[in-house]
């Protein structure tokens, strides 16, 4: 595969991504139990974590495959990447442990978690329009 098609397949699996945060986003307003939204956070992890590795793993192998090296653009997005892992993996935890029987509990979880999403939105939303504005050659990293 070549390097364009690899990059390429990364842009789109950020699109993607970013598409599933916006329906991770709607969904929490959609889920009206504690155990309905302890199901979907669950569910909503394991995918997000699956769509971010293949996002990681599309771009490592273009670096590699493509000899592209260790800019600082590739720097920022392996830092991203870390951050949002580490964000959703507090998040998932946080849910997982708490008594979302308790109305109180169950509403400050939801709460945060639509911070939460609309942080990360807003995270992958940057990186997006840093790349494009790299790719256009506003921007040099």
């Amino acid at each position: 595969m070549e390097v364009s098609q690899m990059l390429a397949t990364h842009s789109l699996l950020v699109k993607a991504f970013l598409g599933f945060l916006v329906g991770g986003l709607i969904a929490s307003f959609v889920v009206k139990t504690p155990a309905g939204f302890k199901k979907m956070s669950f569910i909503y992890t394991m995918i997000f974590q699956a769509i971010i590795t293949m996002i990681a793993f599309a771009g490592v192998v273009a670096i590699f495959s493509g000899d592209l090296g260790w800019s600082l653009t590739t720097i920022i997005m392996l830092v991203v990447w870390a951050v949002l892992m580490f964000i959703e993996i507090k998040k998932h935890k946080l849910v997982k442990l708490a008594n979302l029987e308790n109305e109180d509990t169950f509403k400050l979880l939801k709460g945060a978690f639509v911070k939460v999403a609309l942080l990360q939105i807003a995270i992958v939303t940057v990186m997006v329009v840093l790349m494009i504005l790299k790719a256009k050659g506003v921007i040099s990293l």
